[in-house]
């Protein structure tokens, strides 16, 4: 059974910084893309980021590239985000995804209860 667990929101001043982990089991982690999407309240999914299963190639979305940061630990089976800089429209619950393959492209699910992003003076 495929199982993603956020962990590493929480609140936040504009301008701060936080960092997202996702704990992934259930599958073989480094041969899947990862990625992140995020819900803003009464707002729709919106994809943030993604990376392949090497780790060797990351993509953003236009609003977060310079603040933000994937990553993955294969060895660990972890997947990451650097948040820096962070506005308040940044604040959403964040959901780990896998990708139905190696590259980000395709499909995506999400089996966690995401966690929550607050960014508020």
């Amino acid at each position: 059974e495929v199982q993603l667990v956020e962990s590493g929101g929480g609140l936040v001043q504009p301008g701060g910084s936080l960092r997202l982990s996702c704990a992934a089991s259930g599958f073989t982690f480094s041969s899947y893309a990862m990625g992140w999407v995020r819900q803003a309240p009464g707002k729709g999914l919106e994809w943030v980021s993604a990376i392949t299963g090497a780790g060797s190639s990351t993509n953003y979305t236009d609003s977060v590239k310079g603040r933000f940061t994937i990553s993955r630990d294969n060895a660990k089976n972890t997947l990451a985000l650097q948040m820096n800089s962070l506005k308040p429209e940044d604040t959403a619950v964040y959901y780990c995804v896998k990708y139905a393959w190696i590259y980000y492209t395709g499909t995506y699910s999400s089996s966690g209860q995401g966690t929550q992003v607050t960014v508020s003076s």
